[in-house]
């Protein structure tokens, strides 16, 4: 069913409303917003690169606003969410456990993310490390010494620490907590214990479905195209297209002005179709994202809605890069205006911005520039870095409007 046409602003502003992402963050948000914004999202990548607060714990400010890191972990340890490959890494809602059983059983279409090799190598390694946990219970790789003084190979791991990544991929063993952000691994039993493979066991294709329904939900409106990346799919089964669902009456179908092909939306997200077409969505946060925030980590995609060419030059050599080693893009009022490099120098309490791009045709006001400003002192103040460094931007056309910008 065709239930109307859309606006490219009234596309982007379903998606941002699906995302959590569409108004300001609430003023006192609490443990159960961050159990509740996953779910909206369905995942949470994890990435560990923390010049600024690692991916998860900023994807989740960027909704959540002024809440606790420890709950993320909290939330992990009292067994409400669970870690697996998912988009990538992910942090992912206890009650999908079943989408991802079928790839722990069979994690050979897994890629690098399984290491066959190890696990036809090292059968008696893998054992031993599991035997350990079994007898003595939760352990971190740090647990066990380096036998030869050095690490090696794959990632330079060490012997037990692939072997731990090689059970968690297998499902022998989940991620019971995190300390210091590092996993601790027990075994799946004794995580996760209601789980039964022989009465809770989903079929391979009914799992698939389940997540191209979720992922559609989780981004709003959605080009076919767009929706085996949301979990890494790969290519989808035509009994499960998204095209097909909308047939059966799973999805409603809308136009987007200008685009030839149409946009998914699940049935949960009706009433807020019904509030874009008639015009009545309307983006007022501006947040500062994480270059893993799926808003933005489908590249095509980001281009396609938001006109928005990102790239992560983490891994670019520095003098190939054009923004920064860490960027952020800058979501104002429904649109990526910008990206804006940071290091936040927590010893000294000072947030360093080192680069500020605005995107070609951004308008420079003094709206803007509160909206920008703003965003960023409170961001700095969640790091507990209140000096906010400005000197490196100097030349911004935002810099002499944000200079005085106060929370």
């Amino acid at each position: 069913m065709n239930t109307g046409v859309l606006s490219l602003q009234d596309a982007r502003n379903l998606h941002l409303a699906a995302q959590g992402l569409l108004a300001p963050p609430p003023k006192s948000p609490g443990k159960q917003q961050v159990l509740d914004t996953i779910r909206q999202m369905a995942v949470l990548q994890i990435d560990t690169i923390n010049v600024v607060a690692r991916s998860p714990y900023l994807v989740l400010w960027s909704r959540l606003g002024n809440y606790q890191n420890s709950w993320l972990e909290e939330l992990l340890a009292e067994g409400k969410l669970f870690e697996y490959w998912a988009h990538e890494a992910s942090f992912l809602p206890i009650e999908d456990f079943h989408l991802y059983r079928h790839q722990m059983i069979n994690p050979h279409g897994l890629g690098w993310k399984f290491n066959h090799r190890w696990l036809a190598e090292h059968k008696k390694d893998i054992s031993l490390v599991k035997k350990h946990i079994t007898k003595h219970g939760p352990a971190r790789s740090a647990d066990f010494a380096k036998r030869d003084g050095k690490a090696g190979g794959w990632w330079e791991w060490k012997p037990e620490k692939r072997s731990l990544e090689v059970l968690f991929t297998m499902g022998e063993l989940m991620v019971a907590r995190r300390h210091n952000f590092q996993r601790v691994y027990d075994l799946r039993e004794r995580v996760h214990p209601g789980w039964n493979d022989a009465t809770d066991l989903v079929d391979v294709l009914e799992c698939q479905r389940q997540q191209v329904l979720l992922a559609i939900k989780a981004l709003g409106c959605a080009k076919a195209a767009w929706v085996a990346d949301y979990f890494r799919m790969g290519k989808l089964d035509a009994t499960i297209a998204p095209a097909v669902l909308a047939e059966q009456g799973l999805l409603l179908t809308a136009q987007v002005t200008g685009w030839k092909d149409p946009v998914y939306v699940h049935p949960d997200n009706a009433a807020l179709l019904q509030q874009a077409v008639d015009g009545k969505l309307k983006a007022t946060a501006t947040r500062l994202l994480s270059p893993f925030d799926p808003v933005v980590w489908d590249r095509k995609r980001a281009v396609e809605l938001f006109d928005f060419d990102y790239r992560l030059e983490c891994y670019t050599p520095e003098a190939k890069r054009r923004h920064g080693y860490f960027t952020l893009p800058i979501l104002r009022r429904g649109a990526l205006i910008g990206r804006l490099d940071a290091k936040a120098h927590r010893k000294e309490g000072r947030f360093d911005i080192k680069s500020l791009y605005l995107e070609d045709g951004t308008k420079v006001s003094q709206a803007l520039a509160d909206d920008v400003g703003k965003c960023i002192r409170q961001f700095a103040l969640w790091h507990g870095t209140p000096d906010v460094d400005l000197s490196n931007i100097s030349a911004s056309p935002l810099y002499p409007f944000i200079r005085n910008c106060t929370v």
